[in-house]
């Protein structure tokens, strides 16, 4: 799917055109446009993740972020349990509510991105993009509206040719209280600059569901990664992100492995306990290396629900080096990663053929594999996939010989990958490409 969900595009004819009249409305004629200027670069200081501020009351009032001065009107910055957000805060609306920037850009705008999801079990809203090119004298609506109805994080972005000084405006309609985080502004200056896209672009391999009566195929969905997660084996089927130099930073590993507290109670939920002294690694699938952008990026790759039993070997050595190699393309490449585990019985550092640990509710996989979607970085990404485009799909036994190869022997098609689970890895992807791409062996560098 493309990078960014709901672009909305609209022709700039000139700028006094455009701000002839107050709240005048301009949209664009495809309901579903894209941002795709390569020349486009966020702000420096952007996104706006509200990590900074605080704010505890919906009195109107402004707020000092990380990008400058806004004003909040019938919102505030939380923090609870019920707040959707991408680190520890994110913005609440409420009614007509309004977020405001007091402050403008120099460099104008081709492009804004927006995480939205609903606030706790609230009902559905609707919101809208304005900006205003004459420090807030004037206000012209940014595409279509946006309508919020999904608990869990997604991406609004809006396409545009804004010159000069610019700001922006988040405008609540109607509904329940909405959650706002990570705004991002592109600039019209510099190149192509990596940012945090979709986990789940090329498509949802399972069909998961966030439903209790598909507990062996359930939907658990972060903005750091995705996967569906089977309550019969206590692990992962699979898990999806994607991963560019936007999601790296300095953080430190936290090693503080715990039960994902978004499997619902009445599942089987592991515990790093059911992990000592079996032989086996508590295996991240998500690295915790490409989540190291921030603290709680970091820490949801030790939910142990992205977590399976992984010969030390495997982990260490062989699954650890393909891993580092993945990370040394990213000065100018992004990548779309999926990976997951099946079938039964590894050996471990115990020796001997293992079945299960955790007394039987956490079943040891045999076989783990990995696929690698490589693009240069750009926008527009599923559009950008092509039958030249790099795809690295390997399976691997999960053993403690695995390491007497290097990870490129393990190279296989995505098809043979999709024999085995049944799964439609790459749903998402033009069919006609997927045919050429899916069947084909990477045959590039390993290191």
């Amino acid at each position: 799917m493309q990078k960014r969900l709901l672009i909305f595009t609209f022709l700039l004819i000139g700028s006094q055109a455009f701000f002839s009249c107050k709240k005048s409305e301009i949209q664009g004629p495809d309901p579903v446009p894209s941002h795709n200027d390569s020349n486009a670069k966020i702000y420096t200081g952007w996104p706006e993740t509200m990590e900074s501020g605080t704010k505890t009351s919906y009195t109107a009032g402004n707020v000092t972020l990380s990008t400058g001065l806004w004003n909040f009107n019938d919102a505030l910055i939380g923090n609870s349990t019920s707040d959707r957000k991408s680190g520890t805060k994110s913005a609440r609306i409420q009614n007509s509510g309004k977020l405001t920037m007091n402050f403008n850009l120099s460099s104008g705008a081709v492009g804004v991105s927006v995480l939205h999801a609903v606030f706790g079990t609230d009902a559905s809203s609707t919101w809208e993009l304005w900006a205003s090119t004459n420090s807030g004298s004037s206000w012209a609506k940014i595409g279509n509206t946006i309508t919020t109805s999904s608990t869990t994080l997604a991406t609004a972005s809006f396409a545009m040719s804004l010159t000069g000084n610019v700001r922006f405006e988040i405008r609540k309609l109607s509904g329940g209280r909405l959650n706002i985080d990570n705004i991002s502004v592109d600039d019209n200056t510099g190149t192509a600059s990596a940012t945090r896209d979709d986990n789940m672009a090329l498509g949802n391999p399972s069909g998961a569901q966030t439903n209790l009566t598909m507990a062996n195929n359930y939907l658990v969905s972060r903005s750091q990664y995705s996967l569906s997660y089977n309550n019969a084996r206590g692990t992962c089927n699979w898990v999806s992100w994607h991963l560019s130099s936007a999601w790296k930073g300095s953080a430190t590993r936290c090693d503080c492995f715990s039960i994902d507290p978004l499997l619902p109670t009445s599942f089987f939920r592991a515990t790093t306990s059911n992990y000592t002294n079996t032989g086996f690694d508590r295996g991240h699938m998500c690295p915790s290396d490409d989540r190291d952008g921030s603290a709680a990026d970091n820490q949801t790759t030790f939910y142990m629900s992205n977590i399976i039993p992984q010969a030390p070997n495997n982990n260490q050595i062989t699954w650890g080096n393909m891993e580092n190699y993945l990370r040394t393309l990213l000065s100018n490449q992004e990548i779309y990663i999926i990976s997951g585990c099946y079938g039964q019985g590894g050996t471990g550092s115990n020796g001997g053929t293992t079945n299960t640990i955790a007394g039987g509710s956490i079943t040891v996989p045999n076989r783990i594999w990995k696929i690698a979607v490589i693009l240069p970085i750009g926008s527009n990404d599923l559009s950008r996939i092509s039958t030249a485009t790099r795809v690295i799909a390997v399976n691997m036994p999960n053993t403690q010989t695995v390491n007497s190869q290097p990870w490129g022997f393990y190279r296989t098609s995505v098809d043979a990958i999709e024999a085995a689970t049944g799964y439609n890895v790459l749903s998402n992807v033009d069919a006609g490409i997927q045919s050429v791409i899916e069947a084909a062996v990477d045959n590039g560098p390993t290191n």
